[in-house]
């Protein structure tokens, strides 16, 4: 869900739009131009159902950005950062600098976005009504536009994490058991049942014959399941972490290798026989220049090894997390990623002082469960 271009900033608060967007809107303007708008408004010429259908998807991406928007000012006059807003396939995120600090704070950032998109579909239908003069293309756009923000505001309180339904379910637990890991737990539970009944509806429905709804259902269930997970790891891992460091954790002075040595020393000399699957690479001056890993070793051929040097096969610094001594451990796990192995590298002053892997979080967040147990 990053962001493919930026559309600018909105008191401050930059906007950003996922090509997965471009998607969505040909879907809804070419249904409702197509079959929607025809049905409930028979009699006018295919290029007034297509202005109507363009201005309607407008509208209803509009709204989602409205619906975030008041994610945002309310998370921002509470005091936490706001990092920006993006659209995508699935609606809109805003991306938050951190955590609630209690469950007052959080009901209060959640239930204000679907009270947006329901106060936008009262808008739509009052509109609707007033503007009835106009004729049944504009009363039917208008009404499209209140139906689908009501429905909008109904889903996202659906009581499962993560959307804004589960965030105020969460809320409701933490305040009454004074327990924010347990609260998640349960609202990420209630998430990933959403998911699974979502991605069975639309196994339902493809079987049915309704093949295109079906999809959707499939990916959308498989969504919030994938995201209820995720997002209860980080804020249990965040939650246990608590003011743990990634120095911390991490393995210090980790051993290195030069970037002119050739793949077939590398192999032999210092990956066989260890346990570990990256080694950091640096140049004749000590400087860190990239990461190798074995699957990098495994592109290149057998033949080749002896004549392939290090540094042109590892990844280079540009495609390294990495992360400081005195960092958060928590904020470096969404840097992590399975192409470099799990791992970043930790730089201070430009110098390489360790490495820090998943494992190592992993271990940390174990030894807080025990200890908080």
């Amino acid at each position: 869900m990053d962001e493919t271009f930026r559309l600018g900033r909105i008191s401050g608060i930059a906007i950003g739009v996922n090509w997965s967007v471009a998607i969505i809107f040909w879907l809804l303007t070419w249904s409702l131009a197509d079959g929607l708008l025809p049905r409930d408004a028979p009699g006018y010429s295919t290029a007034a159902y297509w202005v109507a259908a363009v201005l309607a998807g407008i509208a209803f991406f509009l709204g989602l950005l409205a619906h975030e928007l008041s994610h945002a000012v309310v998370a921002r006059r509470l005091g936490l950062p706001v990092e920006g807003i993006t659209l995508w396939l699935f609606g809109g995120v805003s991306k938050l600098g951190g955590d609630s600090p209690d469950a007052s704070s959080e009901f209060r950032i959640a239930v204000v976005g679907p009270a947006t998109s329901m106060g936008l579909a009262v808008v739509f239908a009052i509109l609707a009504a007033a503007l009835s003069s106009l004729g049944d293309l504009v009363v039917s756009t208008l009404v499209w536009l209140a139906g689908i923000n009501a429905l909008l505001a109904v889903f996202n309180m659906v009581p499962a994490f993560p959307l804004d339904g589960g965030r105020v379910l969460r809320s409701i637990v933490w305040r009454r058991r004074n327990d924010r890991i347990a609260a998640t737990e349960t609202a990420a539970t209630a998430g990933r049942a959403f998911g699974y009944l979502l991605i069975g509806l639309g196994l339902l429905s493809t079987t049915g014959g309704e093949v295109v709804g079906g999809v959707w259902f499939i990916f959308l269930g498989w969504f919030l399941l994938t995201a209820a997970r995720a997002e209860q790891s980080q804020v249990v891992a965040t939650e246990l972490l608590g003011q743990a460091t990634i120095g911390d954790v991490m393995t210090r002075d980790p051993h290195t290798v030069p970037s002119s040595l050739d793949v077939d020393t590398l192999l032999h000399d210092h990956v066989l026989g260890r346990q570990h699957s990256a080694h950091p690479v640096v140049d004749e001056d000590g400087h860190p220049v990239g990461l190798v890993t074995l699957d990098s070793i495994r592109r290149v051929a057998p033949e080749a090894r002896a004549r392939t040097r290090v540094g042109t096969i590892a990844h280079p610094m540009s495609a390294v997390p990495v992360v400081a001594p005195g960092d958060p451990l928590p904020s470096v796990l969404p840097k992590l990623s399975p192409t470099t192995g799990g791992r970043a590298l930790v730089i201070e002053s430009g110098h390489l002082v360790g490495i820090v892997t998943a494992t190592d979080i992993q271990r940390a967040i174990q030894y807080a469960e025990l200890t908080r147990r």
